[in-house]
């Protein structure tokens, strides 16, 4: 199995603390397979030493407070209801390939996170994005902003992520080719989660598209997976 690009940059003393929060997230977690799905050893490894990257700074208390982990076959169907500003509320369908609950499960298809370790994928890791929503969950609603640490300033984090949001929506809105995922713009919690997944699958691309972005993200995740680069370089 690929290890895709997740795991590049760490070293080996980074690798060996991954074995171990990964070992100890598989004794705290309950991964479980829907529809039919076997959840095999190597697969629960996977999503798990994936989702452990996250953490890898920070510890395995960042993912207190749930247990479960649930693994579709593939894309999974959920029904929404939205009401308009005239108040109509619509239920439509919707076929996602992750999903994360706030004090609840995480939701993953498998064929994605096979994919993602097959082939890496700029800016595409399905278990990076649901479990930064995670982390961005801590403290409430995802809405891109998790709880900073002491050392790091709330309205720096706040002018860096609404500029970079604001410049993302303005190139949509323009037609211009974005500098990321286009499905960053929808809101702030999944701009979060989408520059989490460049942050770690090609944190060069994001250093040289949102800088600033990049330094707050090194700040909080205490990482930065471009080795032998200075943590205050743009």
């Amino acid at each position: 199995m690929h290890t895709g690009a997740v795991f590049g940059g760490l070293s080996a003393v980074e690798r060996a603390h991954l074995r171990e929060l990964t070992i100890l997230f598989l004794q705290r977690k309950a991964l479980s397979g829907a529809q039919g799905l076997e959840v095999t050893p190597e697969m629960a490894l996977a999503v798990a030493a994936q989702a452990c990257v996250l953490i890898l700074e920070l510890g395995l208390d960042y993912y207190d407070g749930w247990v479960e982990i649930v693994i579709y076959p593939g894309a999974f169907r959920v029904a929404r209801e939205t009401a308009d500003e005239a108040g109509v509320v619509s239920r439509e369908e919707q076929r996602l390939s992750g999903e994360s609950w706030s004090r609840g499960p995480v939701i993953l298809s498998w064929d994605e996170v096979a994919a993602d370790l097959a082939e890496s994928r700029s800016g595409r890791n399905v278990v990076i994005h649901e479990f930064a929503h995670k982390l961005d969950m801590l403290n409430g609603d995802a809405n891109g902003m998790p709880p900073l640490h002491s050392s790091m300033v709330r309205e720096q984090w706040t002018d860096v992520f609404s500029n970079a949001f604001e410049h993302l929506q303005h190139q949509l809105e323009c037609h211009h080719h974005p500098d990321i995922e286009p499905y960053a713009a929808t809101n702030p919690a999944e701009f979060f989660a989408v520059v989490s997944e460049y942050f770690f699958t090609d944190p060069k691309l994001l250093r040289q598209r949102f800088p600033a972005v990049y330094r707050q993200l090194m700040l909080f995740y205490r990482q930065n997976p471009l080795p032998g680069t200075d943590h205050g370089q743009s």
